[in-house]
């Protein structure tokens, strides 16, 4: 499986994304607030996946950007955890990242809460 995130595993939808932060379970994985949802698998891709980093935390955009490119790129590297659990039980699921820190954390300990976060994330599936 290669390592890499197509737009057709991103969460693009608004109409989706706000019932999924209405109806969608959710769980705190240090750094994350992770918001989820199963979903029937009928696409190519079992998961999709938005991220989202608080303006109210965050005032300017270069470090909005900086924390949601680190937190896709740990995501890339580690989805492949959660891809094969959903190809053998045969269902999808939608989620949002959330980051809740107050500062800027490094790549190292995003990828840590990452894989934590997808960990967790099979638990409750």
């Amino acid at each position: 499986m290669k390592a890499t995130f197509k737009k057709k595993e991103r969460l693009r939808s608004k109409k989706v994304i706000g019932e999924l932060f209405e109806l969608g379970k959710s769980f705190y994985s240090k750094p994350f607030l992770v918001i989820w949802e199963k979903t029937n698998h009928e696409q190519k891709y079992p998961a999709k996946m938005a991220v989202s980093v608080s303006k109210k935390l965050f005032k300017r955009t270069v470090y909005r950007n900086l924390l949601k490119r680190r937190i896709r790129e740990a995501y890339r590297l580690n989805k492949h955890l959660l891809f094969k659990f959903l190809e053998n039980k045969n269902f999808g699921v939608i989620f949002i990242f959330v980051y809740r820190e107050k500062q800027i954390m490094d790549y190292h300990s995003i990828e840590q809460g990452m894989i934590s976060a997808l960990q967790q994330l099979r638990q409750n599936l």
